[in-house]
């Protein structure tokens, strides 16, 4: 049995699951709604506050796909009730970083600055203090929507080994490797 898929998922108070025609799971809550296409051999059951996700053999594929979608629906659920934040830092001089809505402007020592723009359904704040890295947040609803922007974001930099200079995940640890050898 899947450790993950056997697990139930709590519903919060103001959480509501639905499941839908094709097996589509829908989450509501105080903060949006969100849907997920369920594949068609895994069952959902929501009883009691509580939501269960059942596989119906131990093949490997439904082994696999039990505690991918029950990590889905978790997701979802903390969501809809408390949001989603994921930051990143500019680590670099000269590096910053600026927004209008939902456009941000990135200086990441190229030639020309990056224009980015992020999705309607998540909101980005950018913030610059005196003697700290500039940060980028990310929130929204939708975990997935929003590491798949950080994850973009950070590949337009990625943190290099020497001096660790780039966009990296705040808290994140970059293995520095030694230079060139000084001398003989």
């Amino acid at each position: 049995m899947s450790r993950i898929g056997k697990q139930a998922i709590t519903l919060p108070e103001g959480v509501t699951v639905t499941v839908g025609k094709d097996n589509v799971v829908t989450v509501k809550g105080k903060k949006g709604e969100l849907k997920q296409q369920i594949d068609r051999d895994i069952t959902v059951e929501v009883v009691d506050g509580h939501v269960h996700l059942k596989r119906p053999t131990d093949q490997i594929r439904h082994r696999a796909l039990h505690g991918l979608y029950r990590a889905l629906v978790a997701n979802m659920v903390k969501g809809v009730t408390e949001g989603i934040i994921r930051k990143l830092e500019l680590i670099g001089v000269g590096f910053k970083a600026a927004n209008q809505g939902n456009v941000l402007d990135l200086s990441l020592g190229y030639s020309h600055n990056i224009i980015f723009e992020v999705p309607n359904e998540l909101k980005v704040t950018t913030a610059q203090e005196k003697g700290q890295n500039p940060l980028i947040t990310l929130e929204g609803i939708d975990k997935q929507l929003i590491g798949q922007v950080a994850a973009k974001l950070r590949s337009l930099r990625k943190p290099e080994p020497y001096k660790g200079k780039g966009v990296r995940y705040v808290g994140e640890i970059v293995r520095k490797k030694a230079g060139k050898a000084a001398g003989k």
